[in-house]
């Protein structure tokens, strides 16, 4: 049985890792963004980031100053002997503010105060499901203020359909411009409700940038949508160029006959992503980055 001191580590290390480093497949894409662009000034901001990327791990310091406000997606086995996790995770990140170290992003929504800590009303932020089995998984995924700034929510006609869809992928990107850092990821949910599918499109970046959806057709509205947002030319940092986007996840839902939610969610060039798995016996593996 995994003792609270056991669990805490684990998570610890997750919040650690998620922060210093940029998962593999990401930096591969960066790398190959760098080989593809034609122009030298872009290819001059790829170089830079990369190597910020390289740094971030020599040094063992946080990848970007903005360490993101804290979400957790938690799969919660039935037989999973812990189950009280809101006080663990307040202090593994209040361990993690002051270790790692994080800058402070969590403020009163009233006031501007400050906690000092990451830890607040709601904060972190956490998303619960109830699975089978005796296990935890735990994805932790610190995202930065520009990228939420300009991620939207639409509620569009349904019989817009999948033209609709791209329609209002595209505009938050155009919109967007050089404010989320680019190249970006882009996480697209579409349908369930309106809070819903912004955690659908949220729970999307967690894919692999080369992994497809496994629905065919999904799969290549995907590669449309990765398609047309690189033509629009905004490329890395917004100083123009061939790579504007690294890579498009869509997930799903069934939907309200009236309505057709569509949530998009811009994450920046970096794209923390990081996920464990504790088991029951006590052990624990962090899976990615």
């Amino acid at each position: 049985m995994p003792s609270v001191e056991k669990l805490e580590e684990g998570l610890f290390q997750l919040v650690k890792v998620t922060s210093v480093k940029l998962p593999d497949d990401v930096l591969e894409a960066m790398k190959k963004a760098y080989e593809i662009e034609e122009s030298e000034l872009a290819r001059s901001q790829l170089k830079a980031l990369i190597k910020n990327a390289e740094l971030a791990v020599k040094e063992k310091l946080p990848l970007c100053q903005d360490t993101g406000t804290p979400a957790f997606f938690l799969e919660l086995g039935e037989d999973f002997p812990i189950r009280n996790l809101r006080p663990i995770l307040e202090r593994v990140i209040r361990k993690a503010t002051q270790e790692i170290p994080l800058r402070p992003n969590t403020v009163d929504p009233f006031t501007g105060k400050n906690s000092g800590d990451n830890v607040g009303r709601f904060v972190p932020i956490l998303h619960y499901e109830i699975v089978p089995g005796d296990e935890l998984v735990v994805k932790f995924m610190p995202k930065g203020g520009g990228s939420a700034n300009t991620s939207k929510l639409y509620m569009i006609t349904p019989g817009l359909g999948i033209r609709g869809v791209k329609e209002v992928v595209l505009r938050t990107v155009f919109e967007a411009g050089a404010k989320p850092c680019p190249p970006i990821i882009v996480g697209v949910g579409i349908g369930g409700a309106e809070d819903f599918a912004m955690v659908l499109a949220k729970k999307a970046l967690f894919r692999r940038l080369d992994e497809r959806n496994p629905d065919e057709e999904i799969a290549k509205l995907e590669e449309e949508l990765l398609s047309a947002l690189n033509s629009l030319g905004i490329g890395p940092m917004g100083v123009g160029g061939k790579v504007t986007v690294l890579g498009v996840s869509v997930e799903w839902a069934y939907r309200h006959p009236a309505s057709l939610p569509v949530g998009v969610c811009t994450m920046c060039w970096a794209s923390r992503r990081g996920i464990a798995k504790f088991r029951s016996d006590g052990s624990y593996e962090i899976i990615m980055p």
